[in-house]
């Protein structure tokens, strides 16, 4: 681990900077490549060059920086099942750096944190304090703790400055949508790193988190599948939840056997679509991260920072379009997607309404279903082909601001069960939860 993040505030315009020189930086090459296409190499070749270099470098800012960079590489983690292969990888690796490498706060910052947050008599409410962090996220670090009723905790400190940070972050990565477009064609990159900036503030709160927490904690208490760790304390910058044991569905997915991936698919699935009917609300930040396989064989969900309310459950709009896809009623699916907003200018056909739908609801056409990358990377492909009609389709699509992280929440998930490589029953879960979407069946 390296350095201190007591830096990282006075350290912003540095971040701003490096961020910023991306666009400028990958400019330069293409005019090199101007020069270089004059004296006879294809156009083609030029361009896949440019593509490969603009990746690398985006890479390398990943790879060196937390704050609004980490948010949005956990939020496009989940789609990297879609990538080419080629960019996958080192996709991956650049999370993993900015994983391991995030640097920790010092101890004495960590405890001036404590002392301003819980008042300076905190350590009588632990029986333990382990001073050096056991794990880092993008706006603050965890310890682990014993409360002092004996129960072992785990305590996330917010940075000093993060709130700073992130934005300063967000607002420079917002310019690098279109950079980021080839790692993932079908991925509209600036609407996530929008509705990211949009979320962020509410995250920057740890008693909001807190209280999402205490929700969901309620709703799956006891729960044979899904733990929610209760919240035992919070401040505005610090909260103290029970500590959970598990493999993170990252590493499930990288060594875990043919039964774990299942199961945690089985398990993802269960969460996500039980969530708007138990909780009355949608975890609103997935990411393998968040999600572990326990000891006990159930899913452990982690960090509430962003969430949806669902007062009246999933709405009814996005059920009954799935409801229409899959009975393959076309033309009602296209009249009900324009009145709610998804049909934008250009318009669409009722065959392109059920084009651009039928891939999300291809795996509730049948008991069991295999999520791969292959399977992944072919919908990624064909909505990346500006030749196709699949990009032109979803170039007419507009996406209504009120469902946005629903989408990314649903297709991230999708995206983790691809990483997983599992086989789950997926039409059993969604039935058992959302019978209205199969009820032209009957």
């Amino acid at each position: 681990m390296i350095g201190v993040v007591s830096d990282l505030p006075r350290s912003s315009s540095r971040r701003a900077a490096r961020l910023a020189g991306l666009p400028l930086g990958i400019a330069g090459r293409a005019a090199g490549s101007l020069g270089r296409r004059a004296l006879g190499r294809g156009g083609g070749d030029i361009g896949e060059e440019l593509m490969d270099q603009a990746a690398e470098q985006v890479f390398a800012v990943l790879g060196e920086l937390k704050g609004g960079a980490m948010k949005v590489g956990q939020a496009l983690s989940v789609f990297e099942a879609g990538m080419p292969d080629k960019y996958a990888e080192p996709f991956r690796e650049a999370l993993t750096k900015l994983q391991a490498e995030a640097p920790p706060m010092a101890p004495a910052e960590v405890e001036r944190v404590l002392d301003a947050q819980l008042g300076t008599r905190w350590r009588e409410r632990f029986a333990e304090f382990d001073g050096t962090a056991t794990a880092a996220a993008s706006i603050g670090q965890v310890h682990r703790a014993v409360w002092s009723d004996g129960r072992e905790v785990a305590v996330k400190v917010q940075y000093p400055g993060a709130d700073e940070a992130l934005r300063s972050d967000l607002r420079q990565l917002r310019r690098l949508g279109p950079l980021l477009r080839p790692l993932n064609p079908g991925t509209d990159v600036k609407a996530v790193i929008d509705e990211l900036y949009e979320s962020c503030v509410a995250e920057l709160d740890y008693r909001t988190e807190a209280d999402t927490q205490r929700v969901f904690s309620a709703a799956f208490r006891d729960d044979p599948l899904i733990g929610v760790p209760a919240v035992l304390a919070s401040s505005p910058k610090v909260l103290v939840t029970e500590w959970a044991e598990g493999r993170t569905l990252g590493r499930i997915s990288a060594d875990g056997t043919v039964e774990e991936r299942n199961r945690a698919g089985e398990l993802l699935a269960e969460f996500q679509f039980s969530s708007p009917t138990r909780a009355r609300m949608m975890h609103g930040d997935p990411h393998p991260g968040n999600f572990l396989l326990a000891p006990d064989d159930r899913l452990v969900v982690l960090d509430f920072g962003a969430a949806l309310p669902l007062p009246d459950g999933f709405p009814q709009i996005l059920t009954s379009m799935m409801r229409l896809a899959l009975a393959g009623e076309a033309e009602q699916l296209l009249e009900l997607m324009d009145r709610a907003g998804y049909v934008g200018r250009g318009g669409m056909d009722p065959d392109d309404a059920m084009a651009f739908l039928g891939p999300f609801i291809e795996p509730m056409r049948e008991p069991e279903f295999h999520f791969d990358r292959a399977w992944m990377q072919g919908i990624v492909q064909v909505y990346g082909d500006v030749s196709g009609r699949e990009f032109r389709t979803s170039r007419s699509f507009t996406l209504p601001r009120e469902y946005v992280l629903i989408h990314r929440v649903l297709s991230a998930s999708v995206g983790m069960l691809c990483q997983l490589e599992a086989t789950a029953p997926y039409r059993e879960v969604v039935q058992r939860w959302m019978p209205e979407i199969f009820a032209d069946e009957a």
